[in-house]
């Protein structure tokens, strides 16, 4: 069973960056797909970006040009390059994965992180 930690979330300026790392524990992780979610105050959850094992990758419309999600399966890994932040970015953010990706994309991978916080403001 994979397990998932989230990390990097923090207080940051608009227009600021920064990375998040999604961690996963137990062996095979390359063969599986993993998408970062957000989810914001009185708001649902909703996909941000997510890659396939074979790195076939989705974005939202909101974060396109802005976001770069990558991994790296030595480290059991996928990263989340944030730039140009704006305070609608604000949100919990948690990573979610499965063997397939369309499961990631549904939001109905088997496993999901505890989340970190991300916050835009000045």
């Amino acid at each position: 069973q994979v397990q998932l930690v989230e990390s990097g979330g923090g207080l940051v300026q608009p227009g600021g960056s920064l990375r998040l790392s999604c961690v996963a524990s137990g062996s095979s992780f390359s063969i599986y797909a993993v998408g970062w979610y957000r989810q914001a105050p009185g708001k649902q959850r909703e996909l941000v970006a997510a890659i396939s094992s074979g790195g076939t990758i989705n974005y939202a419309d909101s974060v396109k040009g802005r976001f770069t999600i990558s991994r790296d399966n030595t480290r059991n890994t996928v990263n989340l390059q944030m730039n140009s932040l704006k305070p609608e970015d604000t949100a919990i953010y948690y990573c979610n994965t499965d063997r397939f990706l369309n499961q990631v994309i549904r939001g109905t991978g088997r496993t999901w992180g505890q989340g970190t916080q991300v916050t835009v403001s000045s």
